[in-house]
């Protein structure tokens, strides 16, 4: 460590990462220190406590129970905290951690990197967790979050399929079908799509039960539009969608792009739903309110939150690698779809 970098740690209070960066080790391994890990050379081992006692590092009450792996806190990293469905699963998480009995800390990255996400881990051990619970629904996170090489336990909650270990999540998949089949039985021949982000799991799983539901029918979907869950997008799909005398349903893959949708098609002059039927997905607080009242398919995200927390408490309890089925959404038929209009 440089001077003035020695000199900007005692104006503060140092954390663990500048015990790794003065140790020249990896903040797993201070925590591993900090644990009594015995996968730790004893080299290593005095290397880090040189460390802990040149910087004057002090761990916080909740830390030094961090040894019995009792501190009662788990920690949480969420990305896009501001998107509906993300603050919901935070939410739940976090409730459902109080009724087992943990604190739950959670700190939001606004995109996810490897050094994002490896930050928010290191604020997290400085506050003892026992666990991590990841809640980001991007393609690349678990690859990332298995690369931290962790000693607490890890469990995902977005973005996780059938199957999976360590990950709870909701069957995106089937909501998505169950939107579909819906307008289908109503009569529509085929259903378009406003689709979520590409590199987001989630949206590539509901891309992919709009497809199975066509399939189980013999028929080929609508056409594909894409957006990035915001009003905005749904707004620019809703036009290309009321400009097209084809288009009679439309699923549309969050509540948040099918307000834009429907946006869209009230200022072209397309009747909701006797001309086009409309079915989004999240049932936000607001889906009742929409005009007309949105159909949509609703997450049981207090469900989600304490499968989550149950994962993590056992795998606290030592059993490995346990695993949960996928919660079940359900799909709330409101006043947004109807039967196509008749020739």
């Amino acid at each position: 460590m440089t001077e003035n970098g020695q000199r900007e740690a005692r104006r503060r209070s140092p954390s663990m990462a500048d015990v790794a960066a003065r140790a020249g080790v990896s903040h797993q391994t201070v925590s591993r220190v900090l644990n009594n890990s015995p996968l730790v050379r004893e080299d290593t081992r005095e290397r880090v406590h040189a460390a802990i006692v040149e910087l004057g590092y002090r761990r916080n009450a909740a830390a030094r129970l961090l040894a019995t792996n009792r501190s009662g806190r788990i920690g949480m990293v969420s990305a896009h905290l501001a998107l509906y469905g993300p603050s919901m699963i935070a939410a739940s998480v976090q409730e459902a951690g109080r009724e087992a009995g943990y604190d739950v800390a959670v700190i939001g990255v606004l995109e996810l990197s490897e050094q994002g996400l490896r930050d928010a881990v290191d604020r997290l051990l400085d506050q003892a967790v026992e666990a991590i619970v990841v809640a980001v629904a991007h393609r690349d996170a678990l690859s990332l979050v298995r690369s931290l090489s962790l000693p607490i336990p890890v469990v995902l909650v977005q973005g996780v399929g059938p199957g999976d270990t360590m990950a709870a999540g909701i069957d995106q998949v089937l909501g998505a079908r169950m939107a579909t089949e819906h307008l289908l039985d109503l009569g529509h021949r085929s259903v378009a799509l406003v689709s979520g982000p590409a590199d987001w799991t989630e949206a590539v799983q509901r891309r992919e039960g709009w497809q199975q539901a066509h399939e189980a029918r013999g028929v080929l979907p609508g056409p594909e539009l894409a957006g990035d869950w915001s009003p905005e997008s749904g707004y620019s799909a809703g036009l290309r969608i009321a400009r097209s005398a084809d288009v009679s349903a439309v699923f549309v893959a969050n509540d948040a792009m099918a307000l834009g949708v429907l946006k869209a098609l009230h200022e072209v002059g397309r009747s909701v739903p006797a001309e086009v039927s409309v079915v989004g997905f999240d049932d936000v607080p607001e889906a009742a309110f929409y005009w007309p009242a949105l159909t949509t398919v609703a997450q049981n995200f207090p469900e989600l939150g304490r499968r989550a927390v149950d994962l993590t408490v056992r795998a606290l309890a030592g059993e490995d690698r346990p695993a949960v089925d996928l919660a079940q959404p359900h799909l709330v038929v409101r006043e947004s779809s109807g039967p196509p209009r008749l020739p």
